[in-house]
């Protein structure tokens, strides 16, 4: 066969290959989501506990170096992190079921502080009473049945979730003691696996990357939080805001999901100041005293800490946002971040193959080994 001919023959191909794996990626691309969110029993604690054990990275590497067996260090880290869940979830479940157990009893005061700015607004105040009217009458009736007993159903649902609740969490803090307890091993054998020197290298360079940003971002965040809790939790204090260490946890917490994490934790904080307060400014005060940290924290402490480095486009958090809590709802958005950051890593570490590039132009996806191709065809010729 001619060298043209032979060349085009190879051209062919590797263009039809490229193009099965493309058409290949579209469709895991499309149908991940969907595969995600249906099967988010198994992937949302396996994702969650994988984001955990990397950020618990360094501190299992720490005391490895101080001469603990890795089983220890990863049982250590374990244990610290339920700890420290522990105590989060004490300091917010605790308190805030008994506000919920209040807030029947707290409606009319409610109204109290609100009928100032509802008296102001009196076209507002017809316009919504005749709503209510209106949904109060007439085909809405049976939604409103449907509602009332929507609570039973939830008791049972509740029930009977629980063990699979159970069973999920148990199964996460599996994945976080095995991934941590066998880490330096699998590192050490992905690396080494490897068949050349530099491909080593890319591989241990994009596990570093991963684990520090990941880590840097989770623990850095995490600070952050916590002394934003703190401090709205003091400033609570104050005033005279009840249960404050409640309503610091309920900052910190939803300070985790960007943009709308904040303003969710101020709109629970006014509605909160309007349950124990009986003048609508001061019952109004929580909310602005935690707007004002924020403002704070998100323009000026964060960058600072943070840096350039793990600084991100904020539209493609909005998307990460998005798309994880739509995948597994507020989960999903705490994760959004952490995820992005990990995607981001391995993308800029591992690099990305030009595909439609190869496809729709000369071809750059290949192009080493076509020469390599070239070559060796060349010299069978020349030996034919």
């Amino acid at each position: 066969m001619p060298l043209t001919e032979l060349q085009e023959v190879n051209r062919r191909r590797d263009r039809l290959l490229a193009s099965i794996a493309l058409t290949s990626g579209i469709g895991l691309l499309l149908a991940l989501p969907f595969a995600l969110r249906a099967g988010a029993e198994f992937f949302l604690p396996l994702t969650a506990a994988l984001v955990v054990a990397i950020a618990l990275v360094p501190l299992l590497e720490w005391m490895e170096r101080r001469g603990l067996p890795s089983g220890f260090a990863a049982l250590i880290a374990v244990v610290g992190f339920l700890v420290v869940a522990n105590t989060a979830l004490v300091l917010i479940v605790v308190p805030a079921t008994e506000w919920f157990v209040i807030l029947p009893q707290r409606l009319p005061q409610i109204q109290a502080n609100l009928a100032p700015l509802i008296d102001f607004y009196a076209n507002l105040q017809r316009f919504v009473d005749e709503t209510v009217q209106m949904l109060a009458t007439g085909p809405v009736a049976a939604a409103q049945t449907a509602a009332v007993e929507a609570p039973r159903s939830l008791l049972q649902f509740a029930a009977t979730s629980a063990p699979s609740a159970i069973i999920q969490m148990v199964f996460a803090l599996l994945i976080i003691y095995f991934f941590l307890a066998g880490w330096t091993r699998l590192r050490r054998r992905t690396i080494n696996s490897r068949g050349s020197f530099d491909g080593a290298m890319a591989v241990a360079r994009v596990i570093q990357n991963v684990v520090d940003a990941t880590s840097a971002y989770v623990i850095t965040i995490a600070i952050i939080n916590l002394s934003l809790g703190l401090a709205v939790a003091v400033a609570l204090w104050l005033i005279g805001m009840p249960s404050p260490l409640m309503w610091g946890g309920i900052v910190a917490l939803l300070n985790f999901v960007p943009y709308f994490g904040p303003m969710l934790a101020a709109v629970l904080l006014g509605l909160g100041g309007l349950m124990v307060f009986d003048d609508v400014y001061v019952a109004l005060l929580p909310a602005g005293l935690q707007v004002g940290f924020h403002l704070v924290e998100a323009n000026v402490i964060t960058p600072l800490l943070l840096g350039r480095r793990l600084t991100m486009n904020p539209l493609l958090i909005l998307l990460s946002l998005t798309f994880w809590g739509w995948v597994w709802g507020t989960p999903g958005a705490l994760l959004a971040v952490p995820l992005l950051i990990i995607i981001q890593t391995v993308v800029s570490a591992a690099g990305t193959p030009d595909i439609a590039g190869f496809l729709f132009e000369q071809g750059t996806l290949t192009v080493s080994p076509r020469k390599e191709n070239d070559e060796k065809d060349e010299t069978d010729v020349a030996d034919g």
